[in-house]
């Protein structure tokens, strides 16, 4: 893994002008960039705040044992058979939005998926690997940390896709109140950075 990721930053350096003296810092500029001049205006639309609010209403009452469950079958899904829970988040209108987002990306976003307040799936691009995110930092440190959340994670080298990606996340804000709802995940092609 860290072959990968500093083989990565050697590519993302070449690809997006940086020079040999370049630092991990310098993507994380780049990726920072697209969140602010990209990603924001779409992951802020009612489309977005009002799946992650209504999605909320029933999350909220779910404990962690009713969590565990629901990733549990998420999971099992994941490996064939019966899909009805992934079918019924693959076609909600928020996925069919995100799809839109990541088709008019032209392959700079690779995947997006959003949760809401638990951590859980809201919507989404394509198949998550599980339904729960609230253990992981891209829910953690973007949700978790306030309205201002945001996690760039390192460049890796995406075997299915054969590009070299970052994760980034951003926490998803209620206008009304200006606190956070839920978050938001995307996947991007760092190849493809301006």
């Amino acid at each position: 893994m860290i072959r990968k990721t500093i083989a990565a930053a050697a590519v993302l350096s070449a690809v997006i002008g940086f020079t040999a003296n370049a630092t991990a810092a310098d993507y994380k500029v780049a990726l920072g960039n697209l969140i602010d001049s990209d990603v924001r205006s779409w992951a802020q639309s009612d489309t977005v705040v009002n799946a992650i609010k209504e999605q909320n209403k029933s999350s909220a009452a779910l404990s962690q044992a009713d969590i565990d469950a629901k990733d549990k079958q998420w999971r099992a899904e994941t490996k064939g058979g019966d899909q009805k829970m992934i079918n019924a988040v693959l076609a909600n209108s928020l996925s069919a939005y995100l799809k839109d987002v990541k088709e008019k990306s032209q392959g700079k976003y690779t995947e997006i998926f959003v949760m809401d307040m638990k951590g859980l799936n809201v919507g989404q691009s394509d198949v998550t690997s599980d339904y729960w995110q609230g253990d992981e930092a891209k829910w953690q440190k973007t949700y978790g940390a306030g309205p201002a959340g945001v996690l760039i994670d390192e460049v890796e080298f995406d075997d299915s896709s054969q590009t070299y990606q970052s994760q980034v996340s951003v926490a998803i804000v209620d206008p009304a109140t200006k606190e956070p709802i839920g978050a938001v995940t995307v996947g991007v092609n760092v190849e493809m950075l301006e």
